[in-house]
């Protein structure tokens, strides 16, 4: 698409550039900017232009572009409105997806742009503004619809406008009243309570009453005679008439392509749809009912593109549905909704003609003297994220699971697995402010479904038995997220399995054996990112499993190499090194690097092949995209939330938040306890769907998340307020008290789960055995190191699963132990008594030692430095007693009023508990247990470093 500097509006130069809404009125055929003050704020006889920018995770903007026409604008302004959008579009790239917005007929995605709703005010450019501040206030009564986004209408001012299927809202001079339909449901008069606040809040200062009117109370409530007085008493109301006939949209319009030719939309005559029928240059129309597409390709003309626009409304008016919605999308950035439509449509990446268009237009402002950073997209790679996003510093117990029954694994064997198997895991970890637990299931690859059945069993009853608190984890081989990773720090996937079900499995299918032997032949990849977070994956030992991103270690009875591919960095090298530790305590290896390998090496692997130099990548983490969730005679069925936030997790819903990655199941207090026992099952379903046409892996990890048990790992997806999780009651409920200004709280969360008493007998996991970087491990054995590791290997001398004496707790990342950590071993002790009627006792923990003298010195250190810096950086911890409290304005950097006599490296310590949470969003505790460039990082941001 060619574009001239005379076809551009001048009032869209720049634009895009930022993430937000960007809105412009028509006013005698050209759109004016709306300042960001007068957001949300709609004339009746207007049309606007509304832009807005999404930053996305890979670092693009993405552009949705909607024309919103008011009932009263007229149609000269409402055909500029879609032509001038169409010119945004180019301005953009020509990638933007652009929708057409009736009033009271918004797409759910536009309205959620301005939440809680939009109420449209009488008038306009031609007519005047009016002010409804300086005008008498007048009784209205408006009608809302919609359980996710509130569709806002204002009705005629009558008792015959009343039903029982809506809600209503009655706005009177001193007095707002809700007025609840019986057949509305409580998600429906939760999100009217919020037009009910915005009411109170817009027109009445906050300073006015609310009432809440039950449909059928009658003249027994007072404040439902009051309500009923306004209508002349009470009456019975009218039976509704259905949703089609009240939005007289017919839903059930089979899909119908048309082409447009010169100006005119012709029916394309075709058995199927497919992409095929779409040509490059020409425009199409798609008529599915309830919305209309408009498809043009990367070839058109600007002036087709304009064309097309009035193509659509002349074929909406010949059809008597002007209050569709319309959609126009451009070839390669087709929306998931529209390729749905199709029998067939290919896998293609997206087209970079846009993407060059995007990069003229960005050329030609750059001659006119136009800022246009941020218009083309950043080619930089983005960084992986490593983050775990969960505290490292927990208790660990893993379970082997044999059909029916688990076996508990010493705490030397609670990282390795077989692929064959299927295991249980449990995680305490202490949270912002409690204890948080992780109870999850890994399924190998060759396991059996006999075995991934019992795991899940085996599961639910320890989450039950729990009370619910755990988040709950589904994860397959292959597709493990960091998360699993760090909490194991060192996990080795072996090949075959030790089941009976697995055994019984290769036995009938006549397959060989190939479960793990120390004595036989055996090549492990080497990965990971540290020695917090290290994985050993057994492979085939041929040399085509190598892979020059990596490192191996391949070893045939006492014969044992260590191989370093010519990508890998010291960093992998010290990993292979730390996993030798682990797969060949005690024996010598012979190092190797790609290129100079020996003869004995190649034989060992089958003889010298080609083989890869790509890193293995996993998922990468993407957008998040939200989905309240329903299950209708066992099909799934899912609404996407657009801009969502924490209010949008309904009580009585079931929610899906995927992100690519990963998929997280919400599950509210208030769900029926027969969707509650079927909340994995959403996650499975929603997978085998594919509903954002991703292509996901049905292995892709689950979490099932309930309602007040929120990890960390799931809240960072919001802005998350955990007072709004200690309420009880139904949606409905909890959003009536806080607009009366009397929330309902729950009793305080207790730290430890209720069950029998603690058993200060069992092991827990030492978390003083995890590898960190102030404790580096490096190979060989010396007379002084045995002599100090005969002090740490006798059985007798102390229980194993404890740190040696005169060594303080070591934690990963040099996380300084906060007072929840140093509790920590109580608080595992309740939940593995709590937890003893599905275990065995667990063996105590062999101490995994070092190889060499200098890692030998390090335990002979009285204390860490890292742990006395803790130390005195716990002091403050939460507690703010005997500690001078100062305001954020006198102790940043810049303040022009400085306080003194202060340590100025612990800045962040004088500050109260409030403003310590304001600032950081975490508590002091959780902050001094973050690594030290953590914590710099942080203060830097804040201006306290």
């Amino acid at each position: 698409m060619s574009i001239s500097k005379k076809d551009l509006d001048p009032a869209f130069q720049g634009v895009g550039q930022k993430a937000g809404l960007e809105i412009w009125r028509i006013e005698n055929f050209n759109p004016v900017p709306i300042p960001e003050s007068s957001h949300g704020k709609f004339f009746t006889g207007d049309s606007y232009i509304v832009l807005k920018t999404t930053a996305l995770k890979s670092g693009a903007f993405r552009h949705d572009i909607h024309y919103w026409l008011g009932k009263d604008t007229s149609q000269d302004e409402a055909g500029t409105a879609a032509i001038k959008t169409v010119e945004l579009d180019a301005m953009l790239g020509g990638r933007a997806v652009q929708y057409r917005e009736v009033q009271g007929h918004e797409s759910e995605k536009f309205l959620s742009y301005f939440k809680p709703c939009i109420i449209p005010q009488e008038g306009g450019v031609a007519t005047g503004f009016k002010h409804a501040e300086a005008e008498e206030h007048q009784t209205r009564l408006f009608v809302c619809q919609g359980k996710h986004v509130v569709h806002v209408k204002e009705a005629t001012f009558a008792r015959s406008s009343l039903n029982h299927d809506d809600v209503f809202i009655l706005d009177t001079k001193s007095k707002i009243y809700q007025f609840n339909g019986s057949n509305s449901c409580i998600q429906e008069r939760a999100k009217a309570l919020e037009v009910v606040q915005y009411i109170k809040d817009t027109y009445h200062d906050g300073k006015c009453e609310v009432a809440a009117v039950e449909d059928g109370r009658l003249m027994a409530d007072a404040e439902a005679g009051e309500f009923w007085a306004f209508f002349g008493g009470f009456a019975p109301l009218p039976k509704k008439a259905s949703a089609a006939e009240r939005d007289n949209i017919d839903g059930g319009v089979p899909n119908k392509l048309y082409c447009i030719e010169k100006g005119q939309a012709e029916p394309v005559e075709a058995d199927s749809l497919t992409k095929e029928l779409l040509d490059t240059n020409k425009c199409y129309i798609l008529d599915s009912g309830i919305e209309v597409f408009a498809w043009i390709g990367k070839n058109t003309s600007l002036e087709e593109r304009k064309a097309s626009s009035r193509a659509v409304d002349e074929l909406l008016q010949s059809l008597d549905r002007t209050k569709s919605h319309v959609i126009r999308v451009i070839e390669g950035y087709e929306t998931v909704m529209f390729r749905s439509k199709f029998d067939s449509w290919p896998e293609t990446k997206n087209t970079a003609a846009p993407e060059e268009g995007r990069g003229r237009v960005a050329a030609m402002l750059r001659r006119q003297g136009v800022d246009v950073k941020g218009l083309v997209k950043d080619e930089a790679p983005i960084e992986e994220d490593d983050d775990p996003h969960i505290d490292c510093a927990g208790d660990l117990q893993v379970w082997r699971v044999n059909g029916r029954e688990k076996t508990l694994l010493s705490a030397n064997d609670q990282g390795k697995v077989f692929s064959g198997d299927c295991y249980i895991f449990q995680y305490s970890y202490p949270g912002v402010d409690r204890e948080d637990y992780l109870v999850g299931t890994w399924f190998g690859n060759q396991s059996v479904e006999e075995d991934r059945a019992g795991a899940l069993s085996q599961a639910n009853k320890m989450i039950e038995a729990l009370k619910l608190l755990p988040a709950q984890a589904r994860i397959h081989e292959g597709s493990e997220p960091v998360m699993l990773f760090a909490i194991f720090q060192s996990f080795i996937v072996f090949k075959g399995g030790l089941s009976d079900g697995y055994k019984k499995y290769i036995a009938e299918n006549e397959l060989p054996d190939d479960t793990y032997s120390e004595d036989g032949r055996a090549l492990f990849r080497i990965q990971g990112s540290g020695p917090e977070n290290m994985q050993a994956i057994q492979v085939e030992p041929v040399a085509s499993s190598l892979n020059s991103a990596y490192c191996y270690i391949l070893h045939d009875g006492a014969t044992v190499f260590d191989w370093s591919g010519s990508l890998t960095s010291p960093d992998n090298q010290e990993l292979a090194e730390r996993n030798l530790d682990i797969i060949k305590p005690n024996m010598q290896s012979r190092h190797l690097k790609e290129g100079v390998e020996t003869e004995q090496f190649w034989e060992l692997l089958g003889g010298k092949t080609e083989h890869p130099s790509q890193k293995i990548t996993r998922e990468k983490e993407g957008d998040p995209h939200l989905f309240a969730c329903t299950i209708s005679n066992g099909d799934l069925k899912v609404t996407e939330i657009h801009n969502f936030n924490q209010d949008d997790l309904l009580t009585e819903d079931v929610f899906i938040l995927d992100c690519h990655s990963d998929i997280f199941v919400w599950v509210g207090k208030e769900v029926d306890a027969k969707s509650k026992s079927k909340s994995l099952q959403f996650g499975e379903k929603y997978l085998e769907r594919d509903f954002l046409l991703e292509k996901l892996s049905t292995k892709t990890p689950i979490y099932v998340i309930t309602e007040g048990n929120e990890p960390q790992f799931f809240t960072r997806f919001f802005t998350w307020d955990p007072k709004k999780c200690a309420m009880h009651g139904n949606s409905f409920e909890r959003k009536l008290s806080l607009i009366k200004g009397t929330p309902m709280l729950d009793k305080p969360r207790r730290r430890v789960a209720p069950g029998r008493a603690s058993n200060p007998e069992k092991a827990q996991r030492s978390r003083s055995v995890c590898f960190t970087s102030e404790r580096p491990r490096v190979r060989g054995r010396s007379p002084a190191f045995n002599a100090l590791a005969s002090t740490f290997e006798n059985p007798n001398a102390r229980n194993l699963s404890t740190p040696p004496p005169m060594v303080g707790k070591t934690f990963p990342k040099s996380i300084s132990p906060t007072p929840m950590m140093k509790t920590t071993a109580s608080r595992s002790a309740a939940i593995a008594a709590l937890t003893s009627g599905f275990e065995q006792q667990m063996p105590a923990r062999s101490f995994l030692m070092p190889r060499s003298l200098k890692a030998a010195n390090e335990f002979l250190k009285p204390k860490s430095e890292s742990v006395q810096e803790g130390a005195k950086e716990e002091e403050g911890g939460d507690n703010d007693s005997g500690q001078p409290i100062y305001p954020y304005d006198r102790l940043k950097t810049s303040s022009t009023d400085p306080v003194a006599d202060i340590d100025i490296t612990k800045r962040e310590s004088y500050l109260s508990k409030e403003e310590f949470m304001e600032k950081f969003g975490m508590s002091k505790r959780a902050f001094y247990a973050l690594p030290k460039w953590k914590q710099g990082k942080l203060k830097l941001a804040v201006e306290l470093f």
